[in-house]
């Protein structure tokens, strides 16, 4: 005959055991570190993101000073008769009286050009014709005429470091306008032609993050050249 066989099943408790408390730690370590690396890379993504918007804010701030700027030095020399300066057979022509254009002579950060603001041009300098561009304790500023000195740069957003303009001409004998040949070619005779402009090199940084720096080079063509000399009379 046959003996019974016994199956031992386990128990309810047995099969509703849950995690160990060493399971629970690595769990926990587990959710813990990827936690943080989510913050790690929101946050790289975040300060990137802020640094690609302080760039952009800085450029467009350096590019609409630059662009103030040179559409005031490509007005240096305006003259409102320039027909007085014409080569006549009865009367030497005149000397522009706007065309000066002045460097400061001990740093590269400042220079002044005059324009006429005259109604009825009276063919001299006035007070009110002459305008600045300076660089002053990290802000880019003008001047016009004798008011004070406006900034052009927000100092709450961006500090300018370097600001450089550096005068360029070049000049043309016009020997072929005399009559009569120079007795000593020089510096007044036969008369010259230049050809202006002005290299601006622009440098900056970010106030809220000195990190961020941008710098910004430009070439500014005066529109109004320059005519020294005169033919031997």
């Amino acid at each position: 005959m046959l003996g019974t066989v016994k199956i031992h099943r386990p128990s309810r408790r047995a099969q509703q055991r849950g995690l160990s408390l060493v399971e629970l730690m690595v769990g926990l370590a587990l959710g813990l570190f990827i936690m943080a690396t989510a913050l790690l890379i929101l946050n790289s993504h975040l300060r990137e993101n802020r640094h690609l918007v302080l760039e952009a804010r800085l450029m467009q701030d350096l590019r609409t000073t630059v662009d103030m700027m040179g559409r005031q030095l490509r007005r240096a020399g305006h003259w409102g008769a320039p027909e007085a300066a014409l080569w006549q057979a009865d009367s030497p022509p005149s000397t522009n009286p706007y065309a000066a254009l002045t460097p400061d002579t001990a740093a590269s950060d400042a220079i002044q050009i005059h324009v006429s603001r005259d109604a009825l041009e009276n063919h001299q300098l006035d007070a009110n014709e002459t305008v600045g561009f300076r660089l002053h304790h990290g802000v880019i500023a003008m001047r016009l005429g004798q008011g004070g000195w406006q900034a052009l740069t927000d100092p709450a957003v961006l500090q300018v470091t370097r600001l450089q303009l550096s005068p360029q001409m070049q000049t043309q004998l016009l020997p072929d306008l005399c009559h009569r040949p120079c007795p000593t070619p020089s510096s007044t005779c036969p008369p010259q032609h230049q050809v202006r402009s002005v290299h601006i090199q622009v440098q900056a940084q970010a106030v809220n993050d000195p990190t961020v720096q941008r710098s910004l080079h430009t070439q500014i063509r005066l529109r109004n050249d320059a005519v020294h000399g005169a033919c031997p009379a």
